[in-house]
């Protein structure tokens, strides 16, 4: 059974995060969202935007925020690649997104993204202390892929 990308609404995939995903709530905003599906069976979908850390909000930059499945095989890969593509094809130099401490990050080794370490907290802090609990609390790793001007992945 082959995955295929399709389109969707930002309204429908943060439904569907707030149906499956594992520790997560759905994003507030978002550029744009991409479902996978297998036949007519919606299997995951990826909701991505501008970085929320401002010191990466350079208007080249790309983040993930959600890459969300219901367990088909390969379709966090699928998933990944196709916002690799996307943010390629609106001129983005870096794509990123952030795993749990605790995850392998198997899905974005295969989409070729590098872990730049640990990065984060285990809450919001600040000022705008956000009022839910993501569970289990603990760091976050960040992997990032970056395009050079040429298209290709620098090394």
């Amino acid at each position: 059974m082959p995955l295929e990308i399709r389109p969707i609404h930002l309204s429908a995939a943060k439904e569907y995060v707030r149906d499956y995903h594992r520790h997560n709530i759905p994003p507030v905003g978002g550029k744009f969202a991409i479902s996978c599906y297998i036949d007519d069976k919606l299997c995951g979908v990826a909701i991505c935007g501008r970085p929320t850390a401002r010191a990466f909000d350079d208007g080249r930059t790309l983040e993930i925020y959600r890459n969300c499945t219901n367990g088909a095989p390969n379709a966090c890969s699928k998933l990944y690649g196709a916002c690799l593509r996307i943010a390629k094809d609106m001129g983005y130099l870096r794509v990123f997104t952030y795993t749990l401490e605790s995850e392998s990050g198997a899905s974005l080794k295969a989409s070729n993204f590098r872990c730049d370490g640990t990065a984060g907290g285990v809450a919001w802090t600040g000022e705008r202390h956000r009022d839910y609990f993501i569970s289990p609390r603990e760091m976050k790793k960040r992997w990032s892929f970056y395009f050079s001007t040429e298209g290709r992945r620098q090394v």
